[in-house]
């Protein structure tokens, strides 16, 4: 029968706490759904009402864990339906400054969460977050950009990479 040194058990505990700390999370970043009007606390026209929906129908399999909204009506209900379908319930989180909602998502590790932002913030959490988005800006019109931000720590250090999406009805040409 061999013999295991000391060395060996140390070797094998440290590999099995290193496994432990290796986690993928995917982090949905969205824009809030078509808006009502211009006013600073709008509701979602009927248009948004049916992007939240196929918000939902985008991630509902995704294993969603956490929901991030930020104060506005109009990003609570582009996560509405989502959440009522996952039996979850939402985070309210303040979209200025995007470091307090970068901190949340870095303590979520193993887990997969949706943030609904805003034109101004969405680009500025992906980034935050260790990515380098194509486009420069999200329009007034624009509504339809989905941002996968996947995190994968791993034994040999931790990989950010980022997956450019639509998803509902095309807003831009």
């Amino acid at each position: 029968m061999a013999k295991v040194t000391l060395k060996q058990i140390l070797l094998a505990i440290g590999i099995m706490v290193s496994l432990n700390s290796c986690y993928t999370s995917k982090i949905y970043i969205v824009r809030h759904a078509e808006r009502l009007d211009d006013s600073a606390d709008t509701p979602l026209s009927e248009g948004g009402h049916q992007r939240a929906r196929a918000l939902s129908d985008s991630l509902y399999n995704k294993g969603i864990e956490y929901i991030f909204v930020s104060k506005y009506q109009r990003n609570r209900h582009t996560a509405q339906p989502l959440t009522e379908r996952l039996g979850k319930q939402y985070e309210i989180y303040e979209p200025k400054p995007v470091s307090v909602i970068v901190e949340r998502l870095e303590k979520i590790k193993g887990k997969n969460a949706l943030v609904v932002g805003h034109s101004d913030t969405i680009l500025e959490i992906a980034q935050a977050l260790g990515t380098k988005p194509s486009i420069s800006k999200i329009v007034h019109e624009d509504y339809d950009n989905l941002l996968v931000v996947t995190v994968n720590k791993g034994m040999f250090g931790k990989k950010i990479t980022l997956l450019e999406k639509t998803y509902g009805q095309k807003t831009l040409p």
